[in-house]
């Protein structure tokens, strides 16, 4: 398992692939462990170490290059979502940009109208809320649902905002007409678009099927994810 996961970390770094291969690489190394660990053959041993001390000199390359890209205002990271696909909750796309120093957030996507786009923003703020980032405030840009959905819409929104003032979060909701970009960015400097939005979920089979409740578990629409790192975010 581990030479299996080092071979596909390889071939994602000459890809260029960097943040990708830099997992890879970190799971590849920590199989390895084991597998020294686990033998007795000190030739095994031997060999698996120094694998081991040559791929933990290759990540700490790919770290110092991403962080450079990072300070240049460089970074871009793709993720494709094929159609049907499943395991990519918001937990999966967001969480490793959510550092400790994450306490605003903003949000612009036209679709958070329907009831289950605002349930897709809930999950959203549920995740933020539990951290291990710090938010304080959330800025939502979103547009008016057409019609008598209108006032769903709005008594929905204000809901998530009464329930994150519990928590000590600040919503500030705003509406505009022109919207039409879908992206999310923390005030660390990541900035993430995706291009259905926060509602590229497929719709459950039924309210007790599988997936129903874990995203990670929801089958899902294609569409791409592009992750940057800028030196300032932009406020809205």
């Amino acid at each position: 398992a581990g030479a299996a996961t080092v071979k596909r970390a390889v071939e994602l770094d000459k890809a260029s692939r960097f943040q990708e291969s830099l997992v890879c690489y970190q799971e590849g190394i920590d199989l390895l462990l084991q597998a020294v660990r686990g033998t007795k053959d000190e030739a095994k041993k031997q060999f698996y170490r120094q694998k081991i001390s040559e791929y933990m000199s290759r990540a700490e390359d790919i770290k110092k290059h991403i962080e450079k890209e990072k300070q240049d205002g460089k970074y871009h990271k793709q993720i494709r979502i094929q159609e049907n696909t499943s395991g990519f909750s918001y937990e999966k796309l967001f969480q490793e940009y959510l550092t400790e120093i994450v306490s605003e957030v903003w949000v612009e996507d036209p679709y958070i109208r329907q009831v289950h786009q605002l349930y897709n923003f809930l999950r959203f703020c549920e995740m933020l809320v539990k951290g291990p980032c710090k938010v304080k405030t959330i800025h939502l840009v979103t547009s008016y649902d057409e019609g008598i959905g209108k006032s769903q819409q709005i008594n929905g929104l204000e809901e998530i905002q009464q329930s994150l003032r519990n928590y000590g979060v600040t919503l500030n909701i705003a509406f505009s007409s022109s919207i039409h970009d879908r992206e999310i960015r923390f005030n660390n400097g990541w900035m993430i678009k995706i291009g259905r939005g926060l509602d590229y979920f497929k719709k459950p089979q039924g309210r007790f099927s599988i997936g129903y409740c874990d995203f990670d578990l929801r089958p899902c629409h294609e569409t791409t994810v592009d992750v940057f790192h800028t030196k300032h975010t932009k406020k809205m």
